[in-house]
């Protein structure tokens, strides 16, 4: 892109099944902590899935105020935590002179589905009078995005994405473009979810996307492994904020990582399925090294999208067999999702924080649960212990129901 800015990653911030923010999640990934347990938002006695991966023990009044909790849904509680703790660490201060130059855009494929359920609930049982005047704000995907500017005072470009599992890789890489065109100086950027809910849950299950290993839950989510039997629901945000490096060097901010390519497209092939040899996502990963103008070769870890689901652990396999070739073995490929459970909309910022935390403290994260090799599966998929290793550039994969497919491309600083 001719005469376009580098882009920086100077601040993180994250609310995970494994942990509450950046310290924690960063000493689970190294020691391959389980955030899988029995379902305690709801009771799951009538689902065939009783299981998931919950954000835990979050103390929600040290970010947020009492009314704020009461008014915001779940899953804008977690963007905008994750927003004020990434806001925090890169060292940023906002204030009429740069405001305007300073966006957010939080992705999520599914934004306040428990705040629909309730508020649906109440309509049913108790009339429309009752409904709460908060319902809409509380529900639609957008609002972490704007709850996030409003508590920051971003008053730069602001949006929203809702690309599914891809939601919040598009959103980090919508907002690189934006920095790369000069449009802003500074991007708060990521996804949020929280759909463990009875109809999200229920849903999930009746599509038989869902992991049913009830008698062994902390084994369910198996990424690659030739026993799996589908995806684990989790939830929580992810954040980054990345600014020009023009910006970055005036403040002397601390930089964690350049990213430095982002291949985005879409399937068009069926509304849950991947394409058969994961063409689609092959096309984004080719698209994020094209950009990056690195050589095959220089690419040292893949966090893979990973979902623990049939059909796309083995096209995700078949995609990066056919960009890297006979490389393909050599390179390190993880899904932390083994961790985490699949956060959809909410993945793809967590799993650009652990990218970035591979960069900068050389190290790979494991895949959990790995026992099964699956011939359809047969790369380097760093079995059950995470791995000391220089890290250089790292790539996150995220690929969402629709066909939506991304990849971003991270290096450390030259």
């Amino acid at each position: 892109m001719p005469n376009s800015h580098r882009v920086v990653v100077t601040g993180i911030g994250a609310v995970t099944p494994i942990g509450n923010n950046i310290d924690e999640y960063l000493l689970s990934l190294q020691k391959g902590t389980n955030g899988v347990s029995g379902i305690t938002l709801f009771d799951p006695v009538e689902h065939p899935c009783k299981f998931a991966a919950e954000v835990k023990n979050l103390q929600s009044e040290n970010f947020l105020e009492a009314k704020e909790s009461k008014r915001w849904d779940r899953f804008s509680q977690f963007g905008v935590i994750a927003a004020k703790q990434a806001f925090k660490d890169s060292g940023l201060e906002i204030n009429e002179a740069n405001a305007s130059r300073i966006g957010v855009i939080i992705g999520s494929g599914v934004g306040g589905l428990l705040t629909m359920e309730s508020q649906a609930q109440i309509l049913s049982h108790k009339g429309p009078k009752r409904v709460s005047p908060f319902t809409v704000p509380m529900m639609i995907p957008n609002m972490a995005t704007g709850l996030a500017a409003i508590a920051l005072g971003a008053k730069g470009p602001s949006s929203s994405v809702s690309t599914a599992c891809a939601a919040g890789s598009n959103a980090i890489g919508d907002s690189f473009r934006l920095l790369q065109l000069g449009k802003a100086d500074v991007m708060i950027c990521g996804g949020a979810e929280a759909s463990i809910t009875p109809l999200g849950v229920a849903g999930f299950a009746s599509a038989k996307a869902l992991s049913f290993r009830n008698e062994s839950p902390q084994t369910a989510s198996r990424p690659f492994d030739a026993e799996r039997d589908g995806f684990v629901i989790g939830e929580g945000s992810g954040i980054l904020v990345l600014e020009t490096l023009e910006n970055a060097k005036k403040r002397d901010a601390r930089i964690y990582a350049e990213i430095i390519g982002y291949g985005t497209t879409c399937d068009a092939h069926h509304i849950t399925a991947p394409s058969p040899g994961g063409v689609g996502g092959a096309e984004a990963i080719k698209l994020a090294i094209e950009e990056s103008s690195l050589s095959l070769e220089k690419v040292d870890y893949i966090n893979a999208h990973g979902t623990s689901t049939s059909a796309n652990d083995k096209n995700e396999t078949s995609a990066i067999k056919s960009i890297f070739k006979d490389r393909s073995y050599l390179i390190p490929v993880s899904s932390t999702k083994s961790m985490t459970g699949h956060l959809l909309g909410g993945s793809g910022g967590i799993e650009a924080v652990a990218c970035i935390l591979s960069l900068t403290h050389n190290f790979i994260p494991p895949t959990i649960n790995y026992v099964n090799p699956d011939p359809d599966c047969d790369l380097d998929y760093v079995p059950n212990t995470a791995r000391e290793a220089q890290v250089g550039v790292a790539l996150s994969n995220s690929f969402g129901f629709g066909g939506h497919n991304v990849c971003l491309a991270f290096s450390k600083m030259n």
